[in-house]
């Protein structure tokens, strides 16, 4: 009796400690019972069902559904590309559901970094001139351009493509200029939506390895939308969509990647449906 009574007493003051670390992280962004309805009263579809979350500055987190599970809509009005039908998005304090006109534009361009599946690099420019489009449009001096560009370019292993255009790059190379091009303006959020689905396996892993460096060395916040176990799995939590609804979340914690995986694996499992859709 003695020693249950401990561990629970052990269990308690871990709990009360993780969480303490927890408020102590800045809040990047904060969910707050959104919903987002399309069609009418006779035919009313919820795509986002009253979701609430929270992503803490630093955080590497992957969201996971099958497919019409809502993932995809959650990360449009996450964008600002949608908006919610009701709820509150807030980054860093910011409501983003009120912002309008050149607020919004400002708010796009100067706090959010997006990485799309298929890669939108502007084909007429090299990639350097993809990633330095950023910065010109925030009057950024042509010095400054230069520098932030080859220590990005180190950081994601693109130097030797600097200078080549996008049909002369394989698609790891294309989707890791368009990395590059979303973190170059130090955005307070990190946005990508199937950054892997058009990679083969050694481009992916390469890619999900930067991201890691990314998250652990630079500290970038990065929500990522996901149906891929193995993506998923190189987050720092992960949070399953289900109907609309958040279904369940798991933290990797000190847990392998393998591990991770596993865990992953089991979630999708309780999900139901066909496996593919998820996997």
């Amino acid at each position: 009796m003695f020693c249950k009574v401990k561990k629970t007493t052990k269990l308690h003051n871990f709990v009360i400690m993780v969480s303490e670390r927890r408020d102590i992280l800045e809040s990047i962004l904060k969910i707050e019972q959104i919903e987002k309805y399309y069609g009418n009263k006779s035919s009313l579809t919820k795509a986002i069902n009253n979701i609430s979350f929270e992503v803490q500055e630093g955080e590497f987190v992957a969201i996971m559904g099958a497919s019409g599970s809502g993932k995809t809509t959650l990360l449009n009005v996450i964008s600002t590309i949608d908006k919610v039908t009701s709820g509150h998005i807030y980054v860093a304090g910011e409501d983003i559901t009120k912002l309008k006109g050149n607020k919004l534009n400002q708010f796009r361009r100067e706090e959010l970094g997006f990485i799309f599946q298929d890669f939108n690099l502007l084909d007429t420019l090299t990639a350097y001139e993809n990633i330095a489009l950023a910065l010109s449009i925030q009057n950024t001096a042509v010095k400054e351009i230069e520098e932030r560009i080859n220590k990005v370019a180190r950081e994601l292993s693109i130097k030797d493509v600097l200078n080549k255009y996008p049909y002369q790059m394989s698609g790891g190379q294309k989707q890791r200029v368009a990395s590059a091009r979303a973190i170059i303006t130090n955005p307070k959020l990190i946005l990508a939506d199937e950054p892997t689905g058009a990679l083969d396996s050694k481009s992916a892993k390469m890619l999900l390895e930067r991201f890691q460096y990314l998250n652990d060395t630079l500290k970038a916040t990065i929500l990522m939308v996901t149906h891929d176990a193995f993506t998923a799995s190189y987050a720092t939590r992960v949070i399953f969509i289900k109907d609309g609804k958040v279904f369940n979340e798991i933290y990797r914690g000190e847990a392998s990647r393998k591990e991770f995986f596993d865990k992953i694996i089991d979630v999708v499992t309780l999900l139901g449906g066909d496996l593919n859709d998820a996997l």
